[in-house]
């Protein structure tokens, strides 16, 4: 364990590990310090300077990000001499910077924006005649676009592509105040997380062409959430609007910090994954393939869960633990079996050895940890057996309609499948990020998700559904 020592920021003590970078300190303590280079996941570069603090006994400001912890240093972030310096270095980024606030699609998330209004200058003192030009629009790939103008050089996109995924498409070109950053020739930026560079760029200059021009973010609400792409279960942040007379949509994923799931980042596949959940939505109750009131519907499902027939109930792994735990329970007021059997999740060909996981669900774990087989050898006995076959959201069926021929089903799905049109009842439900739940990644750590999605017609969850039948059970209605 690293040795701890005690030090002083603005008057404040506090404690940390001795010879830790002090901006870490600020950092995990909320401590304002503007910065441009630094980033936690990437570590010291030094290039901004922006994050000038005094240090008692020290003749001239240093950058946090390369001052490291020491016994009874007395450091002070804030004052009228540490302010000026920031401002003159603040100024010295803004001579050829283009003003294209309005218009930036950065706006209302850019550091230098925000670093400029509380600088509380307005007007430069520096003139240029003519301001040097950059390219804009840059096509990088993989969903990046470059403007080259807004760009700070604080080169965190380029020590991503070399330090995190090693694939070095990114460099910075030519010199002095002409230094722009650029893909080399004939290599465009291409990789499974290339889109993370958007998020690590602090001002507009990277920007993601699927979310470029869709919202203003002051018109975003936001709720944590997990991804669902896979087992790793990436912290993210989902950004929603709710426009009048319509449906909440969901407009962009993001990675949020745990440093013990995925750190700062996810993959592209997962951040577009969003997509997914407004499209070909499963909206109106069916039986026997045709419309039907939702209560109608459950009603029935209820009668034909109550003829003493033999039934199995096949699980999705991207239900919630509260899910599985209901849906094992009404399996046992019911007699009847359950299994967990999703082969269709496994792609060994989309996991890799940094965050992507080849088993493409979010909830398996949680199988595991409610003693809910899915072995292939123990579904196929409980399928044979089965006259009734109650389909929670798993689209195992998708690829064997044919399983289903001379079986009853009742199926619960928020999107429109293949296995519909072999049910006699068929449910629609709320889809992953509509609904609240507790998921288990592959590494047994449990997350809790809360949504906060607002529907004109709000979805019954598979939730309440099972409650609501179990409770009609209860009440002596079997």
């Amino acid at each position: 364990m690293s040795e701890l020592v005690k030090f002083t920021v603005d008057g404040k003590e506090i404690e940390a590990a001795k010879g830790s970078l002090l901006i870490d300190s600020l950092l995990d303590r909320n401590i304002h310090i503007p910065h441009f280079c630094y980033h936690q996941a990437l570590g010291k570069d030094g290039n901004c300077r922006m994050c000038m603090v005094e240090i008692e006994g020290q003749k001239r400001p240093q950058i946090a990000c390369d001052t490291p912890v020491k016994e009874g240093m007395v450091v002070r972030t804030k004052g009228d001499n540490i302010e000026k310096v920031r401002r003159d270095i603040l100024e010295m980024e803004l001579i050829n910077h283009p003003i294209d606030c309005p218009t930036c699609d950065q706006a209302g998330e850019c550091k230098l924006q925000d670093y400029y209004m509380e600088s509380g200058f307005y007007h430069s003192r520096v003139t240029v005649d003519q301001k040097v030009k950059a390219r804009k629009r840059i096509e990088l790939g993989s969903n990046v676009m470059l403007d080259q103008e807004r760009c700070v050089l604080c080169t965190r996109c380029v020590r991503f592509c070399s330090d995190i995924t090693g694939t070095n498409e990114l460099g910075v070109i030519n010199r002095a105040d002409h230094s722009v950053i650029g893909t080399f020739p004939g290599k465009p930026l291409d990789n499974p997380y290339a889109m993370n560079v958007v998020d690590l760029c602090p001002v507009g200059a990277l920007t993601s062409q699927d979310f470029r021009f869709k919202q203003r973010v002051w018109f975003l609400e936001t709720f944590d959430a997990i991804c669902n792409g896979c087992s790793r279960g990436c912290n993210i942040t989902v950004d929603h609007r709710k426009e009048k007379y319509k449906d909440d949509q969901i407009f962009r994923f993001k990675p949020r910090v745990n440093r013990e799931v995925n750190g700062w980042f996810m993959c592209d596949e997962g951040r577009l994954s969003y997509k997914k959940e407004a499209e070909n939505r499963f909206e109106t109750a069916l039986i026997d393939n045709e419309e039907s009131l939702l209560d109608n519907a459950i009603t029935k499902a209820f009668k034909m869960l109550t003829q003493k027939d033999k039934i199995l109930f096949v699980l999705d792994p991207n239900l919630s633990l509260e899910e599985m735990q209901n849906s094992k329970n009404l399996a046992k007021v019911l007699n009847a079996n359950i299994t967990g059997y999703s082969p269709q999740y496994f792609d060994e060909s989309f996991g890799d050895d940094y965050l992507r996981k080849s088993d493409k669900s979010a909830n398996r774990a949680a199988f595991k940890e409610l003693e809910i087989d899915e072995s292939e050898e123990s579904f196929n006995k409980l399928f044979d057996e089965a006259n009734i076959i109650v389909i929670l959201g798993n689209n195992y069926f998708d690829t064997n309609l044919e399983k289903l021929s001379n079986k009853k089903v009742i199926s619960f799905f928020s999107h429109k499948t293949e296995t519909i049109s072999k049910s006699n009842i068929a449910i629609p439900t709320a889809s992953f990020y509509e609904k609240s739940g507790t998921y288990i990644n592959f590494e047994g750590k449990k997350q809790k998700v809360i949504s906060k999605i607002r529907k004109n017609s709000p979805k019954e969850t598979i939730t309440s559904i099972i409650e609501y039948i179990k409770t009609m059970i209860d009440k002596g209605n079997l």
